[in-house]
Protein backbone atom coordinates (compact mmCIF):
# COMPACT_ATOMS: atom_id res chain seq x y z
CA UNK A 1 0.00 0.00 0.00
CA UNK A 2 1.46 3.56 -1.21
CA UNK A 3 2.06 5.53 2.35
CA UNK A 4 0.25 8.29 2.75
CA UNK A 5 1.92 12.21 2.59
CA UNK A 6 1.26 14.66 5.22
CA UNK A 7 2.59 18.39 5.27
CA UNK A 8 3.13 19.81 8.48
CA UNK A 9 3.09 23.83 8.62
CA UNK A 10 5.17 24.96 11.58
CA UNK A 11 7.49 21.99 11.67
CA UNK A 12 10.00 24.11 13.18
CA UNK A 13 8.31 25.65 16.16
CA UNK A 14 7.79 23.78 19.34
CA UNK A 15 5.20 21.25 19.07
CA UNK A 16 6.47 20.50 15.37
CA UNK A 17 10.08 19.75 16.69
CA UNK A 18 8.24 17.42 19.69
CA UNK A 19 5.70 15.93 17.29
CA UNK A 20 9.11 15.09 14.75
CA UNK A 21 10.65 12.89 17.00
CA UNK A 22 7.71 10.25 16.95
CA UNK A 23 7.66 7.74 14.57
CA UNK A 24 4.54 7.66 12.17
CA UNK A 25 3.04 5.15 9.55
CA UNK A 26 2.93 8.43 6.99
CA UNK A 27 5.24 10.20 5.29
CA UNK A 28 5.83 13.67 6.58
CA UNK A 29 7.43 16.83 5.39
CA UNK A 30 8.34 19.63 7.47
CA UNK A 31 8.93 22.61 4.62
CA UNK A 32 10.78 25.64 6.93
CA UNK A 33 9.53 29.09 6.58
CA UNK A 34 11.42 29.78 3.53
CA UNK A 35 10.12 26.94 1.47
CA UNK A 36 6.28 26.99 2.80
CA UNK A 37 5.60 30.77 3.02
CA UNK A 38 2.06 30.79 4.34
CA UNK A 39 1.91 34.27 3.55
CA UNK A 40 2.16 33.73 -0.33
CA UNK A 41 -0.47 31.87 -2.22
CA UNK A 42 1.43 30.81 -5.10
CA UNK A 43 4.37 29.67 -3.35
CA UNK A 44 1.50 27.33 -0.63
CA UNK A 45 0.67 25.89 -4.06
CA UNK A 46 4.20 25.23 -6.04
CA UNK A 47 5.13 23.56 -2.85
CA UNK A 48 2.03 21.60 -2.49
CA UNK A 49 2.01 20.66 -6.52
CA UNK A 50 5.39 18.86 -5.93
CA UNK A 51 4.23 16.94 -2.55
CA UNK A 52 0.90 15.79 -3.52
CA UNK A 53 -0.20 15.61 -0.31
CA UNK A 54 -3.08 13.24 1.14
CA UNK A 55 -3.29 15.37 4.40
CA UNK A 56 -2.44 19.18 5.82
CA UNK A 57 -1.78 19.78 8.97
CA UNK A 58 -1.62 23.53 9.76
CA UNK A 59 0.43 24.50 12.81
CA UNK A 60 2.42 26.82 11.90
CA UNK A 61 1.20 30.37 13.64
CA UNK A 62 1.75 33.12 15.39
CA UNK A 63 1.91 32.70 19.04
CA UNK A 64 3.84 33.86 21.68
CA UNK A 65 4.59 36.52 23.12
CA UNK A 66 0.80 37.29 23.68
CA UNK A 67 1.48 40.99 23.75
CA UNK A 68 2.69 40.81 20.18
CA UNK A 69 -0.82 40.45 19.37
CA UNK A 70 -1.88 43.19 20.51
CA UNK A 71 1.10 45.81 19.85
CA UNK A 72 1.79 44.12 15.84
CA UNK A 73 -2.04 42.70 14.96
CA UNK A 74 -0.84 43.04 11.47
CA UNK A 75 1.37 40.87 12.04
CA UNK A 76 -0.97 38.67 13.71
CA UNK A 77 -3.91 39.22 10.64
CA UNK A 78 -0.96 38.48 8.16
CA UNK A 79 -0.11 35.38 9.77
CA UNK A 80 -3.06 33.59 11.96
CA UNK A 81 -6.07 35.29 9.43
CA UNK A 82 -4.51 35.80 6.36
CA UNK A 83 -1.76 32.95 6.14
CA UNK A 84 -4.26 30.32 7.42
CA UNK A 85 -7.30 31.61 5.02
CA UNK A 86 -4.97 31.21 1.91
CA UNK A 87 -4.24 27.21 2.75
CA UNK A 88 -7.27 26.50 2.67
CA UNK A 89 -7.98 27.96 -0.62
CA UNK A 90 -4.80 25.66 -1.64
CA UNK A 91 -6.38 22.66 0.64
CA UNK A 92 -9.62 23.63 -1.06
CA UNK A 93 -8.31 23.94 -4.90
CA UNK A 94 -6.66 20.37 -4.47
CA UNK A 95 -8.71 18.67 -2.22
CA UNK A 96 -6.49 18.43 0.59
CA UNK A 97 -7.94 17.01 3.76
CA UNK A 98 -7.20 20.19 6.03
CA UNK A 99 -6.33 20.08 9.80
CA UNK A 100 -5.61 23.59 11.39
CA UNK A 101 -4.41 23.97 15.21
CA UNK A 102 -7.04 26.25 17.09
CA UNK A 103 -6.99 27.33 20.45
CA UNK A 104 -9.02 27.10 23.43
CA UNK A 105 -8.70 31.16 23.81
CA UNK A 106 -11.71 31.17 20.88
CA UNK A 107 -14.21 30.79 24.15
CA UNK A 108 -14.33 33.63 26.64
CA UNK A 109 -12.92 31.67 29.77
CA UNK A 110 -15.93 32.87 32.01
CA UNK A 111 -18.43 29.54 32.94
CA UNK A 112 -16.23 26.71 31.43
CA UNK A 113 -17.03 23.45 30.07
CA UNK A 114 -17.06 24.40 26.77
CA UNK A 115 -18.50 21.90 24.31
CA UNK A 116 -17.59 22.60 20.55
CA UNK A 117 -20.74 24.19 20.09
CA UNK A 118 -20.54 26.83 22.58
CA UNK A 119 -21.04 30.53 21.91
CA UNK A 120 -17.22 31.88 21.22
CA UNK A 121 -15.75 34.92 22.67
CA UNK A 122 -11.78 35.53 22.11
CA UNK A 123 -10.75 37.47 25.22
CA UNK A 124 -7.38 38.33 23.94
CA UNK A 125 -6.52 39.32 20.70
CA UNK A 126 -4.37 35.81 20.22
CA UNK A 127 -8.34 34.54 20.60
CA UNK A 128 -9.68 36.24 18.10
CA UNK A 129 -6.70 35.72 15.53
CA UNK A 130 -7.33 31.90 15.87
CA UNK A 131 -11.01 32.09 15.69
CA UNK A 132 -10.38 34.68 12.07
CA UNK A 133 -8.22 31.88 10.84
CA UNK A 134 -11.23 29.29 12.01
CA UNK A 135 -13.89 31.23 9.89
CA UNK A 136 -11.68 30.18 6.72
CA UNK A 137 -11.44 26.48 7.46
CA UNK A 138 -15.39 26.17 8.50
CA UNK A 139 -16.10 26.99 4.68
CA UNK A 140 -13.81 24.18 3.96
CA UNK A 141 -15.86 20.92 4.59
CA UNK A 142 -12.75 18.65 4.21
CA UNK A 143 -11.25 19.88 7.26
CA UNK A 144 -11.32 19.48 11.26
CA UNK A 145 -10.52 21.93 13.85
CA UNK A 146 -8.55 21.15 16.96
CA UNK A 147 -9.28 23.36 19.91
CA UNK A 148 -6.27 22.95 21.67
CA UNK A 149 -5.12 24.03 24.96
CA UNK A 150 -1.45 22.63 25.13
CA UNK A 151 1.83 23.89 27.08
CA UNK A 152 5.78 22.70 27.11
CA UNK A 153 7.27 19.99 29.21
CA UNK A 154 8.58 21.01 31.95
CA UNK A 155 5.70 23.50 32.36
CA UNK A 156 8.15 26.48 31.75
CA UNK A 157 7.09 29.09 34.49
CA UNK A 158 8.61 28.85 38.21
CA UNK A 159 4.91 30.16 39.49
CA UNK A 160 1.25 28.79 38.12
CA UNK A 161 -2.64 29.94 39.15
CA UNK A 162 -4.42 28.18 41.63
CA UNK A 163 -7.69 29.76 40.95
CA UNK A 164 -7.42 29.15 36.89
CA UNK A 165 -8.86 26.10 35.68
CA UNK A 166 -8.26 24.70 32.39
CA UNK A 167 -7.31 21.81 30.00
CA UNK A 168 -3.95 21.72 30.06
CA UNK A 169 -2.00 18.98 28.47
CA UNK A 170 1.79 18.51 27.57
CA UNK A 171 2.63 18.70 24.03
CA UNK A 172 4.28 15.18 23.78
CA UNK A 173 0.73 13.97 25.09
CA UNK A 174 -0.89 15.32 21.29
CA UNK A 175 2.20 14.55 19.65
CA UNK A 176 1.57 10.53 20.54
CA UNK A 177 -2.42 11.18 19.64
CA UNK A 178 -2.63 13.57 16.91
CA UNK A 179 -2.54 11.22 13.66
CA UNK A 180 -6.07 8.98 15.55
CA UNK A 181 -7.53 12.34 14.73
CA UNK A 182 -7.11 13.50 11.08
CA UNK A 183 -9.53 11.25 9.78
CA UNK A 184 -12.20 13.08 11.85
CA UNK A 185 -14.28 16.44 10.69
CA UNK A 186 -15.18 19.01 12.38
CA UNK A 187 -14.59 20.78 15.22
CA UNK A 188 -12.75 18.71 18.46
CA UNK A 189 -11.99 20.04 21.84
CA UNK A 190 -8.03 18.91 22.43
CA UNK A 191 -6.55 18.84 26.42
CA UNK A 192 -6.35 17.41 29.79
CA UNK A 193 -8.58 17.17 31.90
CA UNK A 194 -10.67 20.23 34.07
CA UNK A 195 -7.67 21.16 36.83
CA UNK A 196 -6.11 24.44 37.52
CA UNK A 197 -3.24 25.63 36.51
CA UNK A 198 -0.96 24.88 39.26
CA UNK A 199 -2.37 21.29 40.11
CA UNK A 200 -1.42 20.32 36.30
CA UNK A 201 1.88 21.78 36.51
CA UNK A 202 2.75 20.67 40.46
CA UNK A 203 2.90 16.84 39.33
CA UNK A 204 5.96 17.58 37.39
CA UNK A 205 7.54 20.22 39.70
CA UNK A 206 6.65 20.20 43.36
CA UNK A 207 8.56 23.42 44.04
CA UNK A 208 6.35 25.78 42.20
CA UNK A 209 4.97 28.20 43.98
CA UNK A 210 1.54 29.49 43.87
CA UNK A 211 -0.28 32.86 42.65
CA UNK A 212 -3.57 34.05 41.99
CA UNK A 213 -4.67 34.97 38.13
CA UNK A 214 -7.43 37.24 40.39
CA UNK A 215 -5.01 39.22 42.35
CA UNK A 216 -2.80 39.76 38.97
CA UNK A 217 -5.03 40.49 36.03
CA UNK A 218 -8.36 41.87 37.99
CA UNK A 219 -11.76 40.12 39.14
CA UNK A 220 -13.21 40.15 35.59
CA UNK A 221 -10.62 37.95 34.32
CA UNK A 222 -11.70 34.15 33.06
CA UNK A 223 -10.81 31.82 35.68
CA UNK A 224 -13.11 29.15 33.66
CA UNK A 225 -11.53 28.27 30.90
CA UNK A 226 -11.30 24.81 30.56
CA UNK A 227 -13.54 22.77 28.02
CA UNK A 228 -15.32 19.79 27.63
CA UNK A 229 -13.28 17.37 25.94
CA UNK A 230 -15.19 13.80 26.50
CA UNK A 231 -15.02 13.42 22.66
CA UNK A 232 -11.47 13.80 22.68
CA UNK A 233 -10.74 11.57 24.92
CA UNK A 234 -13.32 8.90 23.29
CA UNK A 235 -11.71 9.20 20.16
CA UNK A 236 -7.96 8.74 21.74
CA UNK A 237 -8.75 5.58 24.12
CA UNK A 238 -11.65 4.04 20.85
Amino acid sequence: MKMKKIIFTGGTGRFGNVFKKIQHKYKIYYPSKKVLNIKKLENIENYVKTIKPDYLIHCAALSRPMKIHDTDINKSIDLNIIGTSNIVKICNKFKIKLIYFSSNYVYSGQKGNYNEDSPLLPFLNYGWSKLGGECAVRMYKNSLILRICMTEKPFIHKKAFSDLKTNFMYQEDLANVLLKLINKKGILNVGGKMQSVYNFAKKNNRKITKISAKKKYGKSYPLNQYMNVKKFFKIIKG
